[in-house]
């Protein structure tokens, strides 16, 4: 980071960003924005107050300093979204700060985040979901098709998020019936695997022309290093254009039309919760699209008091 701060309030982040990773178990990533967040919003303070932001500077943040900063990052440009997670970060910083050093961070605990419309990507219709993993495949040719119809079964086969697709070693294959998934934020979770993605899996991997080594990735760019996810997304673009798909159809699309298909044959939210590994029920709720008529029959027939 480019951007100056005071080593007191160097030292402090850091040390909130090391507890953040040891007691919530924060992925690298999800740490690093979280960072960069928190200094580019000290940085800020340090301007506008015209002030080295030590810990004593720190905790005398009033409300119209929080105000000035989120016009600033509006007049930027930065949309509601980044907002809310900027304010976010700044939040969780403050409150492990305040417990350390003994004030009262009501200024910013009370700061309010934009509002703002969360959009998921729609689900596909069953039919679509085949179409376009049928298609995938034949936007490439050999190996690297199947690895591709590989990729994106798993996605609506299982429920994946790419980063776990692509996170397979050479140790899962031959797929068991039962996948074990390190997901956000290290959480583990087993998800069943459909025989037609194992016949996917064992397919590419027949194919493939490299060693799967137990410990490399299974998934293989065209050179033999592990595979980008900027390749699968072209090749889904490509699929969805020649379905003449809308933009919505993307790769994470699987994933929500994993949730809503299994919703609308009658599943279990609670146990797509754990087979999305979601931490909350109300994410669960978000990713999936089915009418409410529909969840009223699957709640009738299935809760124990609506009977």
């Amino acid at each position: 980071m480019s951007l100056a701060i005071s080593p007191q309030a160097r030292d402090a982040l850091e040390g909130w960003i090391a507890a953040a990773g040891a007691l919530r178990g924060n992925a690298p990533a999800t740490l690093s924005a979280y960072r960069g967040d928190v200094v580019e919003f000290i940085a800020f303070m340090t301007a506008h107050r015209a002030e080295p932001q030590g810990l004593a500077a720190l905790s005398r943040i009033e409300v119209r300093d929080m105000r000035a900063w989120l016009a600033g990052l509006r007049s930027g440009g930065v949309g509601s979204r980044s907002v809310a997670r900027k304010l976010s970060a700044v939040k969780a910083f403050y409150r492990w700060l305040a417990e350390r050093e003994g004030f009262e961070p009501t200024a910013v605990l009370t700061t309010r985040a934009p509002r703002f419309q969360k959009k998921l990507p729609r689900p596909m219709t069953e039919d679509a979901a085949r179409d376009m993993i049928g298609t995938v495949e034949t936007q490439a040719d050999g190996w690297i098709a199947a690895r591709d119809a590989a990729v994106v079964t798993l996605l609506y086969g299982c429920g994946l998020r790419m980063s776990e697709a692509l996170g397979l070693t050479g140790a899962s294959v031959p797929l068991a019936e039962a996948l074990r998934i390190v997901g956000k934020g290290g959480k583990e979770r087993v998800v069943p695997v459909l025989p037609v993605a194992r016949t996917a899996v064992d397919r590419y991997v027949a194919l493939c022309p490299f060693d799967l080594g137990a410990e490399d990735p299974l998934f293989r760019g065209a050179r033999g290093g592990p595979l980008n996810a900027r390749l699968v997304r072209k090749a889904t673009e490509r699929a969805r254009l020649q379905l003449g798909l809308p933009s919505s159809a993307t790769p994470h699309a699987f994933r929500h039309s994993f949730a809503t298909h299994l919703l609308a044959s009658g599943g279990d939210l609670r146990a797509i919760q754990d087979l999305l590994g979601h931490a909350s029920l109300s994410t669960t709720q978000a990713y999936t699209s089915v009418d409410g008529a529909h969840l009223m029959r699957v709640y009738e027939d299935t809760h124990p008091k609506a009977r």
